[in-house]
């Protein structure tokens, strides 16, 4: 059978949808992403690893010592380009526009080294993210073992299954250096992935790197695929894996460490004045304060869990403008099947795949709930913040734990720095949110060219909510404890305790009775009783903050 295969083309890419949330105990896989390659039950899931996230290379690069002072600069942004290779040490490899030396220690070929010369941007610190040479891993393995029932060569399919397991497993980190700043299709991106599997696979093989043969990176391992459906498919995987595994479970750990501290304080009955506008307001009790907390984390998972549906679908199949050109029917369903059984999530081929290669609508929609938890955090941390502050002359209502020294001039200053840290996150976070957006417009006619961006986004906006998330709950909520004598006095001297008194005196009396007291400084059992708008006794019988945290029972007239 003729094989069909799709050339990288240099537009190219598009996005795809999410899923549901697992606890972080649940992450591992105990078998490969591919039927034909089973691991020991021992080994680490390709999903699951977080050492590389950073994008930084997972073992030091070491400099070689032919390296020419001139060559050198130690800025790391030019990591990549600072060892100065011999012709010995180097193998050519060639594209459509000639040949090219690579290193002979990497399994890149021509384009990714042309990217790297082309797009000299930050490199290495905004290298694409690891979450997305794993979800390359995934779906370049799961697109053999489908290509292999429409005529792939099983002996090229097989080894190209081993070498997309050890991308997947993050294994070949060092040899994906291209950053973000690329075509906006992620082209470069699916040929650094295509070389990487082809080199390896040849090895595997026995072949000659750089020779494409037995194995090609267009013919085989980009097979009936463009980077215009599979950079998108890989944006969604990544997405939801993230979204599961790492965001989801500390979305939840937090909400349970903020309900622990809810029924703590419900226990002990601490009743405490409100705020409003930042001005004295009505008594609540703290655990009713933090309850508020709680449920905007409740709001928050459902945000995220709601957007997982759309991510889950994958435009693989949609080639290079959604028609499906070069491709079998069955294919994508196959892909979606094959993903399915790798990473245990249920993913679907996308009912339209023109949507998926020109909008990535499902990515903004992720985004979006992420900026919306963003905001619900904020508000808790600096809730947190401001009645933890003091701790003599600030409201003081909370204690917040003591984690490091907080200032270099001043000693004994301890800050309140979980939530300035966490805050800083959600800034960052609604920043990102922004660009995404931004970037989602960007889909002229059959495809959105701001792929890269709008993905590279997301995932670092999941990563630093997980992990702002689980440090606040780790070095903060659990440690913190309330400060009862300091709520107390505070609720005493509040003058809007005088609300309960609405109902026997009226609001215009009650009024003047809150004025006088605030402006000779007196109680406001003082204030009523000099106004003669109360007695003692019937002050003392309606002024009782325990009556009024809830509604009462209506007794009639």
């Amino acid at each position: 059978m003729m094989l069909r295969s799709a050339r990288s083309s240099s537009s190219s890419a598009f996005a795809a949808p999410l899923s549901a949330a697992k606890p972080r105990a649940a992450r591992g896989f105990l078998t490969s992403p591919f039927p034909s390659l089973q691991t020991s039950s021992t080994s680490k899931s390709p999903f699951s690893s977080r050492s590389a996230y950073t994008g930084l290379p997972s073992r030091p690069t070491v400099l070689s010592q032919k390296t020419s002072q001139a060559s050198f600069q130690p800025h790391l942004g030019r990591q990549f380009h600072a060892t100065a290779y011999t012709m010995a040490e180097q193998r050519a490899e060639t594209d459509a526009f000639g040949e090219v030396m690579v290193p002979g220690d990497k399994y890149w070929g021509a384009q990714t080294e042309r990217s790297l010369e082309n797009f000299k941007i930050n490199q290495p610190q905004d290298r694409m993210p690891p979450p997305i040479i794993k979800a390359f891993g995934i779906l370049k393995g799961a697109a053999a073992t489908v290509n292999m029932q429409f005529g792939l060569d099983p002996k090229i399919g097989k080894a190209i299954q081993q070498a997309a397991s050890e991308v997947a497993e993050l294994k070949l980190i060092d040899h994906f250096p291209l950053v973000v700043w690329q075509t906006g299709s992620g082209t470069q991106s699916n040929m650094n992935a295509n070389e990487v599997i082809s080199n390896r696979a040849i090895e595997i093989l026995g072949g000659k790197m750089g020779s494409k043969k037995p194995v090609h990176p267009n013919d085989h391992v980009n097979m009936s695929a463009s980077s215009n459906d599979t950079f998108p498919t890989v944006m969604h995987i990544a997405a939801v894996l993230e979204i599961e595994h790492e965001l989801i479970p500390s979305i939840k750990a937090l909400r349970s460490a903020l309900q622990v501290k809810v029924d703590e304080f419900e226990a002990k009955k601490i009743i405490k004045i409100g705020r409003t506008h930042l001005q004295d307001a009505t008594p609540l009790t703290l655990a009713q304060e933090f309850s508020g907390y709680v449920a905007q984390l409740d709001f928050g998972v459902k945000r995220v869990e709601s957007s997982l549906p759309d991510l889950k679908l994958l435009a693989q199949g949609g080639t290079a403008v959604g028609t499906g050109i070069n491709t079998f029917k069955g294919f994508a369903e196959g892909i979606a099947d094959e993903v399915s059984r790798a990473t245990g999530i249920e993913f679907k081929t996308a009912p339209n795949k023109f949507e998926s290669l020109a909008a990535h609508d499902a990515i903004v929609q992720a985004s979006g709930s992420l900026n919306t938890l963003a905001s619900s955090l904020f508000k808790i941390a600096q809730d947190i913040r401001y009645l933890g502050s003091g701790p003599r002359c600030g409201l003081g209502e909370l204690a917040l734990p003591e984690n490091e020294p907080g200032s270099s001039i001043m000693p004994g200053k301890v800050n309140p720095t979980q939530c300035e840290a966490l805050t800083m996150v959600c800034a960052q976070v609604i920043g990102n949110h922004t660009a995404t957006t931004i970037g989602g417009m960007n889909g002229q006619f059959e495809l959105n060219v701001f792929k890269p961006l709008v993905i590279r986004n997301l995932l670092h906006s999941i990563r630093i909510l997980s992990d702002g998330m689980r440090s606040f709950e780790k070095n903060l909520v659990v440690g913190l404890q309330a400060n009862e004598d300091k709520i107390a006095s505070i609720m005493k001297e509040s003058l809007m305790l005088v609300t309960c008194l609405n109902p026997k005196i009226g609001y215009d009396m009650a009024s003047k009775v809150a004025k006088n007291a605030h402006k000779k400084g007196l109680t406001l059992k003082e204030s009523a009783m000099e106004l003669k708008a109360l007695s003692e006794a019937e002050f003392d019988e309606l002024v009782k903050p325990e009556l009024m945290i809830g509604p009462e029972d209506y007794k009639g007239k």
